[in-house]
């Protein structure tokens, strides 16, 4: 599992105790991160000494249709031993949490290790089943009397009491056409040699897209990605989760799109959902969607700790802006299938949408991953806007 690496690498003496228990302390992380969304995590270390570890290696060896899986690598682990024993039992000391336990089970006898991994696997989904029921009869409960959480982003009651980190924003900034074509050839010529180099030291990117409704997200990614080779660049547009996805954690849609080293992702609408739409649209309740600030950080720190370059947009229109665009998109025949009554309805709640934003700015505007708030009223400057704020994270990247 995700312990395998962490493990050799300290008992070969590749990494230090301190990088070591930083390896744990992600796992420790990613553990929690799974059990607060509910699975049940069973760990189970079996344990061999090494006299029988010995005894079970000669004994394949004399197989000779077992003695393929006995290498050199097997015997240089045995004489290991001690070093996997110490590194082992600080694996052991530092993960076993409450909601993530350890079972050691003495691997020797067949019949014993079976039955013991059998036995707790039951005692372990029984009592993760009774857990769960206790929490959704309490939920019931507080939602019976009137004291459950709403979901929406003001709770009902919280507005925003000064004005929120978009209303800053200088919406007049505007790029004159004249000029637009110009800086744009430009910008794409930075960006492609910047990109290429960071394809050599193969540095990936990966570039978040979110915004309201018309802001012009979909615009912006093409004339970013157009300065790119087609064959180093994936788009992942995401809306509604399908019912796959709704099955797994939030973020395993996301994690499962992340591309080899030296490529360009780009997510049209991200992980951020968690926090925007399903929080505003009680998809998601507040437990969750709050707990998410933490989750995503976490998730967004372990991108960057990687050597990815991460760069998050916020593409930022006024509601008058933004109802001038849908009325255009409604009066030209091919742009019509973009506007729906889904669209109409969100700008009913664009103050709790706001919120959510300011909110969202606030939790998760981190030093190692800043998101970009561009003024997105002009679509020209905030074309050239975001590829220069690529270019200055490609820069910071190489040269660091």
């Amino acid at each position: 599992s995700w312990y395998s690496l962490p493990v050799l690498d300290r008992a070969y003496g590749r990494i230090t105790e301190a990088e070591f228990d930083e390896r744990l302390n992600r796992i420790a992380a990613f553990e929690k991160l799974l059990a607060d969304d509910g699975a049940l995590i069973l760990k189970f270390w079996m344990h061999l000494g090494k006299d029988v570890q010995k005894k079970r290696l000669k004994t394949l060896e004399k197989d000779p249709h077992e003695s393929w899986r006995v290498t050199k690598i097997d015997w240089r682990h045995w004489r290991m031993y001690d070093d996997f024993i110490a590194t082992s039992e600080r694996v052991i000391m530092r993960t076993s949490m409450a909601h993530a336990q350890w079972v050691l089970v003495e691997g020797a006898d067949p019949n014993y290790r079976t039955l013991t991994v059998l036995e707790n696997f039951r005692d372990a989904a029984r009592r993760h089943l009774a857990a769960r029921q206790l929490r959704r009869d309490v939920a019931d409960g507080l939602k019976s009397a009137g004291n459950a959480p709403e979901g929406r982003a003001n709770g009902g009651t919280r507005l925003l009491s000064q004005p929120s980190v978009l209303q800053t924003l200088d919406m007049t900034v505007a790029l004159p056409k004249a000029d637009f074509e110009q800086e744009l050839q430009k910008q794409r010529g930075r960006l492609n040699r910047l990109y290429r180099a960071a394809k050599e030291r193969k540095i990936s990117s990966v570039l978040v897209f979110e915004g309201w409704d018309a802001a012009g997200k979909g615009g912006s990614i093409r004339r970013l990605t157009a300065a790119l080779d087609a064959r180093d660049y994936g788009v992942i547009p995401f809306g509604p989760p399908t019912d796959e996805e709704r099955a797994q954690h939030y973020l395993w849609r996301f994690w499962r799109h992340l591309s080899r080293a030296g490529r360009v992702t780009v997510f049209d609408r991200s992980w951020y959902g968690r926090v925007l739409v399903e929080r505003v649209e009680g998809f998601a309740s507040q437990d969750e969607w709050m707990r998410a600030y933490h989750e995503i950080n976490d998730f967004e720190a372990q991108l960057v700790r990687h050597g990815i370059v991460l760069a998050k947009f916020w593409l930022h229109i006024t509601q008058d802006e933004q109802e001038r665009r849908f009325r255009h998109r409604e009066e030209i025949a091919y742009k019509r299938w973009k506007l729906t009554e889904e669209d109409w309805r969100n700008r009913g709640k664009w103050e709790d949408y706001e919120l959510a934003v300011n909110d969202m700015v606030e939790h998760t505007s981190t030093h190692v991953a800043p998101w970009s708030l561009i003024p997105a009223n002009d679509k020209n400057y905030a074309r050239v806007a975001a590829i220069k704020v690529l270019c200055r994270r490609l820069e910071e990247a190489l040269d660091g």
